[in-house]
């Protein structure tokens, strides 16, 4: 006698969003460190609407490059987590005119600011640093349109 059986009918998950996924690495983080570089993000999504948000989780880090091509090696800015705060990086940061002396770092392609608050970025210097960078990456700035997010 052959038993026939249903099939069952177990719930498929659906697989998380980038967005969910990217809330989710957040929620790892540190309250106030997730708060500053949650504001952090936001802000540099409105001046850089049109890049690709690309979202790297290392173990020691978490990291949002804004790329116009969706290639961060061609990323003129991007923000980490590091130490129980939050790093805006430029690329070509040891060829970006720095009067201030405010960069940091001593890597070959990239120096950075500390961020004691989303207001750091509207400082003049931090503009001229912005701008700076997307001036000297080797692909043009990418005006219109919207970017997407994509976890790496």
């Amino acid at each position: 006698m052959t038993v026939t059986r249903k099939p069952s009918k177990k719930a498929v998950a659906k697989p998380l969003t980038a967005n969910q996924q990217l809330k989710a690495l957040m929620g790892k983080l540190e309250k106030k460190q997730q708060t500053l570089f949650g504001s952090v993000r936001s802000s540099l999504r409105k001046r850089f609407a049109a890049y690709d948000e690309l979202v790297y989780d290392y173990s020691h880090s978490l990291v949002i490059a804004y790329s116009p091509t969706g290639h961060g090696i061609e990323s003129p800015v991007s923000i980490a987590t590091r130490d129980g705060g939050v790093r805006l990086y430029f690329s070509g940061g040891p060829k970006l005119p720095d009067p201030k002396k405010i960069l940091l770092g001593s890597a070959k392609q990239v120096r950075y600011v500390e961020l004691e608050s989303p207001k750091t970025l509207l400082l003049p210097e931090i503009k001229a640093l912005m701008k700076a960078a997307v001036d000297l990456a080797k692909t043009p700035d990418r005006p219109g349109g919207r970017g997407k997010l994509i976890l790496k």
